[in-house]
């Protein structure tokens, strides 16, 4: 019983980590591109 709670446990941490590391990276595309939008309109 303590395995399978432990490979649950695994198992849901690795997503977590996944997802929040897929999030971060979309986020740092829109921050990226709303500068790219501000350096073309200030140019």
């Amino acid at each position: 019983m303590k395995k399978l709670l432990a490979l649950t446990f695994t198992l849901l941490m690795g997503a977590g980590l996944l997802t929040g590391c897929n999030t971060l990276e979309g986020a740092g595309e829109d921050i990226e591109q709303g500068g790219e939008e501000i350096q073309e309109s200030s140019s």
